[in-house]
C-alpha cells in the first residue's frame, strides 16, 4: 500500500497532539504515585468509561473478531460476547464495592481482605503473575496485531515491522511515563473516536465494493450451501449441528465461561484496568455509570463495523491461500483493498490510536502492580513519592523492551486470547464470592491459581486438548473449572478463616450484604450493610437483556430485518428505562456525594 505525503502528515500530526496531551497532564500526574496511577481519583464517568471502551478496542481486536468469524462464523464472537454477564455483574454488584476498597489496585485488596503471611504472598504473587507473564502475553499479541498490519501495509519482513512497532511503542511509553493515567485517560478518548470512525467508514466502503449488503449475503448462501445442514455463517446463535460453532462450545460460553474465567476487561468480580478506572472516578456514582457505559459501548456499539469486513473478507478471499492460512489478515486485505488512496494515512493512524491506547493502559496498569504490589511493599519502603515515580517510569520502560521480545514468537492472536481464558478457567469464582463470603481466605485464592495454571498446562500439554479448536477448547475449560474450584474448596474448609479483626475492618470499609456474613454481621452493628441484592440481580439481568437486544437488534437491521432490529432495540431501551427507573428510585443520584 502506497502512502503519499498527505497520509505521512497526517500521522505525523496525530502523534504530536498525542504527545502534546502528555507534556500537558504531565505536571498533574507526577506530583504522587496515586495521580500517577489513579488520577488521584478525580475522574467523572464518561471519561472512565470511555477509556475502559478504547483500552479494550486495540489494533488486534478487528483482526482478531476476522479470525473468529472466519473459523466460527459470527456466533464465534460469543467467546467475548459472553463475558457480558461477567461485566454486568462488576456493573451493578462490584464497581460500588470496589470504590469503597479505596485500594491502588485491586492486587492491594489483598491485604485488606486477607490477613498476615498468606495475604502478603497473595498479594506479591498476583503483582508478579499479573504484572509481567500475562500482562507481557496480553502486550505481545497487541503487538502481534501492529506488525502484522504494518507488515501487509507497508510490504516489510516481520523483524522490521516490529522494529516500527517498538519505535510506535517508545512513543507510547513517552506518554504514560510522562503523564500517568491521566494522559492515557485524555489520549484514550481522542483515540476511541478516531478508531470507530474509521472502521466504520471500512465497513462502509468494504460492503460497498461488494456489491451491496444483497451482494454480499448471497456469497455467503453460496458459501453456506457447500456445507449443508451445518448452519449458517451469519447466525447470531449457532445450529445444533453448526459446524461454525459447537454447541458444546457455545453452551460452555454461555453458561461457565463468563463466570468461570478470569480475562483481562471482563474478571468476574471486576479487576484489572476495569478496575483501576474504577479506582479513579470520583465516586460510587461514577464509578457504577462508567463500568455500565463501557459494557454498552463495547457489546453492543462495536462490534457490527468489525464483523461486516470480515464477512467480506471470508467471500472475497476464501479461496486465497493467505487468508486461508492467517484469517487475521483478511481485514488488512479488505482495508488495502476498498479504502480510498486519501484515507490511508487517516486509518493507520487509526490503528495506531487503537494500538497506543492499549498498550499506554497495559503499561500503565503493569508497571502499578510493580512497583505498587511488590516493590513498594516489599523491596523498598518509605521514600519519597518522587522515587516511586520515577521507578514507575523505569518499570514500564522494561516492561515495553520483553514485549517486543515475546511479539516475535506469537504467531495468532484469537489463540493467544484463548489460551488466557484457559489459564485463568476455575478462578473467577472465587473473585465473585471474596466479597459476599466470609469463609474464602487468601489459601482459596492462591490454590485456585495454581490449580488453574497447572491443570491447564498439563491438558494442554500431556492430553493435548487444543485451546485451537472450539470443541477441545470447550473441554479443557470445563475440565479445568472442575479440578480447579474442588481443588480451592476443599483447601478453604481445610484451612483456617480469616482472623476476625482482618474480616471485621473489611466489613466496615466495603459494608458488603450480611447474608453470607453471618458471625461477623452479627459482631458489627454499627455497619449498615447494603440490602439492594435482589435489586441489583433484576438490574444485572436487565442489562444483560438490554444490551444482547441492542447488539442482535443492530445486526437485524444491518442485514435487513429492519421490522424485528427496531422491536428489539425498542424493547431493549425499555430495560434500559426500567434500569434508569430503578436505580433512582433507590437514591443512586447521591452515592458517594
Amino acid at each position: 500500500m502506497q502512502l503519499k505525503l498527505v497520509d505521512w502528515v497526517v500521522i505525523a500530526a496525530y502523534f504530536i497532539f498525542t504527545i502534546g496531551i502528555g507534556v500537558y497532564y504531565r505536571k498533574k500526574a507526577t506530583s504522587s504515585v496515586s495521580d500517577f496511577f489513579i488520577s488521584g481519583r478525580k475522574v467523572v464517568w464518561w471519561l472512565a468509561g470511555t477509556s475502559m471502551v478504547a483500552t479494550t478496542f486495540s489494533a488486534d481486536t478487528p483482526l482478531a473478531v476476522t479470525g473468529l468469524v472466519a473459523r466460527n462464523g459470527i456466533a464465534g464472537n460469543w467467546i467475548w460476547w459472553s463475558l457480558l454477564f461477567s461485566g454486568m455483574l462488576t456493573v451493578f454488584f462490584y464497581a460500588r464495592l470496589w470504590r469503597r476498597a479505596e485500594v491502588l489496585t485491586d492486587v492491594e485488596f489483598a491485604e485488606i481482605r486477607y490477613s498476615g503471611g498468606p495475604a502478603k504472598f497473595l498479594r506479591g504473587f498476583r503483582a508478579i503473575y499479573l504484572g509481567l507473564p500475562v500482562n507481557i502475553i496480553i502486550m505481545g499479541w497487541v503487538n502481534l496485531a501492529i506488525v502484522k498490519i504494518m507488515m501487509m501495509t507497508l510490504g516489510v519482513g516481520k523483524v522490521e515491522a516490529l522494529v516500527l512497532a517498538v519505535v510506535l511503542m517508545v512513543l507510547t511509553a513517552s506518554i504514560s511515563t510522562l503523564s500517568g493515567l491521566w494522559g492515557v485517560l485524555v489520549t484514550d478518548l481522542f483515540q476511541f473516536v478516531l478508531m470507530m470512525t474509521m472502521v466504520i467508514l471500512l465497513a462502509v466502503f468494504a460492503v460497498a465494493a461488494a456489491g451491496g449488503m444483497g451482494h454480499l449475503m448471497q456469497g455467503l448462501q453460496a458459501i453456506d450451501a457447500a456445507k449443508p445442514g451445518a448452519g449458517s455463517i451469519t447466525a447470531f446463535v449457532p445450529d445444533l449441528n453448526s459446524v461454525w460453532m459447537p454447541v458444546i462450545t457455545f453452551v460452555v460460553y454461555i453458561s461457565v465461561n463468563w463466570w468461570a474465567s478470569w480475562y483481562p476487561g471482563a474478571e468476574p468480580g471486576g479487576g484489572g484496568y476495569i478496575a483501576q478506572r474504577i479506582f479513579s472516578a470520583k465516586n460510587e456514582k461514577h464509578s457504577l455509570l462508567a463500568t455500565l457505559w463501557f459494557n454498552i459501548a463495547h457489546y453492543a456499539l462495536r462490534p457490527w463495523p468489525w464483523i461486516l469486513v470480515a464477512l467480506v473478507a471470508v467471500v472475497r478471499f476464501q479461496h486465497n491461500p493467505a487468508f486461508q492460512a492467517d484469517p487475521e489478515s483478511g481485514y488488512i486485505m479488505v482495508l488495502m483493498q476498498d479504502l480510498p488512496v486519501y484515507m490511508r494515512g487517516l486509518m493507520l493512524a487509526a490503528f495506531a490510536a487503537a494500538y497506543m491506547s492499549t498498550i499506554s493502559t497495559q503499561l500503565n496498569w503493569g508497571a502499578s502492580y510493580l512497583m505498587n504490589d511488590f516493590y513498594r511493599r516489599f523491596l523498598v519502603k518509605n521514600r519519597n513519592e518522587k522515587h516511586y515515580v520515577q521507578m514507575s517510569q523505569v518499570v514500564t520502560v522494561l516492561l515495553m523492551i520483553i514485549s517486543a521480545v515475546v511479539t516475535f514468537y506469537m504467531n495468532s492472536i484469537a489463540n493467544a486470547w484463548k489460551f488466557l481464558i484457559a489459564l485463568g478457567a476455575g478462578t473467577g469464582l472465587v473473585y465473585i464470592l471474596r466479597w459476599f463470603w466470609w469463609r474464602i481466605n487468601a489459601w482459596s485464592e492462591v490454590s485456585s491459581m495454581a490449580a488453574a495454571l497447572i491443570v491447564s498446562l498439563s491438558l494442554q500439554s500431556y492430553f493435548h486438548l487444543s485451546d485451537a479448536q472450539p470443541k477441545q477448547f470447550a473441554y479443557l475449560v470445563l475440565l479445568t473449572v472442575i479440578i480447579t474450584t474442588v481443588v480451592w474448596l476443599v483447601v478453604t474448609f481445610l484451612t483456617a478463616p480469616e482472623k476476625k479483626e482482618t474480616l471485621v475492618a473489611f466489613y466496615h470499609r466495603v459494608h458488603p450484604s450480611a447474608k453470607l456474613w453471618g458471625p461477623i454481621a452479627k459482631e458489627v452493628t454499627d455497619v449498615k450493610p447494603d440490602k439492594d441484592g435482589i435489586f441489583n440481580l433484576i438490574d444485572w439481568l436487565s442489562g444483560v437483556v438490554m444490551i444482547y437486544l441492542f447488539l442482535f437488534g443492530t445486526g437485524n437491521i444491518i442485514f435487513g430485518r429492519t421490522i424485528l432490529g427496531i422491536v428489539m432495540i425498542a424493547i431493549g431501551a425499555a430495560f434500559g428505562a426500567l434500569i434508569y427507573f430503578d436505580l433512582n428510585k433507590r437514591g443512586w443520584e447521591t452515592i458517594g456525594e
